[in-house]
């Protein structure tokens, strides 16, 4: 049976939130609070905040019920579903008009939702909105910015190549999320891309300007895991465009696993850094940030 933590107060129809927020954690550790209060602490109050514990055995999840904010909605049933079916799960539940994501280990900037949200309610015809990301490192220092791509075009250029729309940023009607979903089981980590290839045909994309979320770096991904990505999205697409007799775009799909594969290995001998760099006032704000939601959420613990 499901255990569900619902807030203090019942949840009446007529009070249903403007935006719903997903977040699946599996194993979260200490930096889950940091991630859970930067989406609390937004300047954008009429939200929910849905977690949904994908099987966690390091007791993260436990610590939240501590948190005195009847937004934060909680599921836990034991299971670990992966991230595709829990996502489904959280766009079946969802309240909001709205519908976004949250990664376990990231933090949203206070101004994210307000933003997004704001952007969507002026412009109709964009079906899901993201945002840029500063990056930072496992010691929580920022050290430069994800590569991204602002209006649709520029978004689906090179569809053999991918799409630079960071998951974790995605603000969307709750009505696309229905109508497309997440493939369930998803893709080994591409679940995102997988998407996004899909739904590119008959949607449009946008990525706000501004840095708008710290996403969380590892400095040496396994070399299995990452593989098994590569190979999964190559999959992916592979299909997609053979199924669409797009030959050549299956080849260049090919192709750039490839030479992606050969910048893994020279990679794990040089390591690279993460796009340009940053202003210094831009790295410090940020790094206050991050260190203002970590001390919350240790106060928290």
């Amino acid at each position: 049976m499901t255990a569900m933590r619902e807030p203090s107060q019942s949840l009446a129809l007529d009070a249903a939130p403007k935006v719903s927020v997903a977040l699946s954690v599996f194993n979260g550790g200490d930096v889950l609070l940091s991630a859970v209060q930067s989406i609390l602490d937004q300047s954008f109050r009429d939200l929910e905040l849905i977690v949904l514990d994908d099987g966690s055995t390091d007791g993260s999840v436990d610590q939240l019920r501590k948190i005195p904010d009847s937004r934060l909605r909680i599921i836990q049933d034991g299971v670990n579903k992966g991230l595709s079916g829990r996502l489904n799960e959280a766009i079946d539940l969802a309240r909001g008009a709205y519908f976004a994501r949250m990664d376990h280990d990231d933090i949203s900037h206070p101004e994210r939702i307000a933003r997004q949200f704001e952007f969507m309610e002026a412009n109709h015809s964009v079906s899901l909105v993201g945002a840029r990301c500063v990056t930072m490192n496992e010691q929580e220092r920022i050290n430069g910015v994800l590569p991204g791509a602002t209006t649709h075009d520029e978004i689906c250029r090179h569809l053999w190549v991918g799409f630079n729309l960071p998951h974790p940023t995605w603000f969307g009607r709750i009505e696309w999320f229905r109508a497309y979903r997440y493939v369930d089981p998803g893709p080994y980590c591409c679940e995102d891309q997988e998407l996004l290839l899909r739904a590119s045909s008959t949607s449009c994309y946008h990525t706000l300007p501004d840095q708008l979320l710290a996403y969380r770096v590892r400095t040496r991904t396994a070399w299995r895991k990452l593989w098994k990505t590569r190979l999964a999205w190559c999959r992916v697409q592979v299909s997609y465009f053979l199924a669409q007799g797009r030959y050549h775009e299956a080849l260049l799909a090919v192709g750039v696993t490839i030479v992606r594969v050969l910048r893994d290995l020279v990679g794990r001998i040089v390591p690279r850094g993460y796009g340009a760099a940053l202003a210094p006032d831009l790295v410090r704000s940020w790094e206050d940030l991050v260190a203002t939601k970590r001390s919350r959420g240790e106060r928290t613990n």
